[in-house]
């Protein structure tokens, strides 16, 4: 993982299905300050391509993704 930024907040979405991983990343951010960024771990094959559309439809800037075994790494910098 590259580290070019700090990671402000992680939430824990292990065992979450869509649509609660984005749920909970979205009120994340809601509580966050403008550059500040927020790590999600998922377990959900389908949060990849929901966080890519959250990240467009929101213009939150999604700084990075990563799959660890079984697990999806999400980093999203809050607009």
């Amino acid at each position: 993982m590259s580290n070019d930024y700090t990671v402000d907040i992680e939430i824990d979405t292990r065992g979450l299905n869509c649509p609660l991983p984005i749920l909970k990343a979205k009120r994340a951010l809601t509580g966050m300050q403008s550059g500040q960024v927020l790590k999600v771990v998922s377990t959900d094959a389908g949060s990849i391509r929901d966080f890519q559309a959250f990240a467009k439809q929101t213009g939150n800037t999604l700084i990075e993704q990563q799959t660890q075994g079984a697990e999806f790494v999400h980093v999203m910098r809050r607009r």
